[in-house]
């Protein structure tokens, strides 16, 4: 029997009748669609928004490592990379000057958070709240 997994229908979903809080590595339907993340990468990402702008740290500690919060030169959004287990992660301050609607809940006072791996986005912190890429 696998645990940690669960596995469901992929495609459009009903947004609120079949959303599911991520606990223990279930799969997340925030953004319609079942995608599996460990229930563990969403707590360091959770971790490292709240680290970043929220508490606005200077450094930000996953897993006992500590990474330096930088700017970026142009935006002066906040961006930290960092390992988990084997990966390695970029947090990016969402940039409130776009078009995409993560920007809109930038520039209506959300703290948002891009998560990117080897330069693709993976995920999203909105106030709290993990969003998972398809």
């Amino acid at each position: 029997m696998q645990t940690g997994r669960l596995a469901l229908p992929v495609g459009p979903l009903n947004h609120q009748r079949d959303s599911l809080a991520l606990d223990t590595g279930v799969a997340e339907l925030e953004l319609g669609y079942a995608r599996f993340m460990s229930a563990d990468l969403e707590s360091t990402l959770l971790s490292a928004w709240k680290q970043a702008l929220i508490d606005k740290k200077k450094t930000v500690e996953v897993d006992g490592e500590t990474y330096t919060v930088r700017q970026t030169a142009k935006s002066k959004l906040k961006q930290v990379d960092f390992h988990f287990e084997d990966r390695e992660l970029r947090g990016l301050e969402q940039n409130p000057n776009t078009k995409s609607r993560w920007a809109k809940m930038a520039r209506e006072g959300g703290q948002v958070m891009q998560f990117l791996e080897h330069g693709k986005y993976i995920a999203v912190v909105v106030d709290g709240k993990v969003h998972i890429y398809r």
